[in-house]
């Protein structure tokens, strides 16, 4: 990956809507070689898709909880039923495999207490292979969805 490369790359995390035409000027470069790189870009995996970022409480999520779960076992098995369960609980928006304790933690949205309540009482205290789980409350969210530093990456 080079510098252009990362010109793209930054400019896209900032606007994932520019036309090919904004993003070559953008970037000094033609047309023809600015969708050359964002395809190569695509097909390497370096850009994994394009979407909107959404305001949680715009969209009735008040509620944000982290939640920290510790399995029983470790093994593969034990891990695989735990991440499918994971990924069947929509309202689970982030989770991330850890080292060391806890196992996992889960960024959790639901409209209200009461609704995250029912959520950790029915499914998330179900999840299988589970030892314990802990609970924090985020009380603001200070950084969210913040582009890559990409500038940190330049070659010296």
């Amino acid at each position: 990956m080079d510098s252009i490369d990362r010109k793209i790359l930054a400019e896209l995390q900032r606007d994932g809507r520019l036309s090919l035409t904004e993003l070559a000027e953008r970037v000094n470069l033609s047309l023809s070689p600015c969708h050359r790189r964002v395809r190569a870009l695509e097909q390497s995996g370096a850009i994994t898709g394009y979407r909107a970022n959404l305001d949680p409480t715009k969209m009735g999520f008040n509620f944000v909880a982290i939640v920290f779960a510790t399995l029983k076992e470790g093994d593969k098995k034990a891990v695989s039923a735990f991440e499918a369960a994971v990924e069947e609980i929509p309202q689970i928006v982030l989770a991330q495999r850890l080292f060391g304790d806890p196992d996992y933690l889960m960024h959790v949205v639901t409209r209200d207490l009461s609704a995250f309540q029912k959520l950790y009482d029915d499914k998330l205290s179900a999840m299988p292979g589970v030892q314990h789980l802990r609970s924090t409350l985020v009380m603001k969210t200070v950084v969210q969805d913040r582009p890559f530093p990409l500038e940190t990456l330049k070659q010296g």
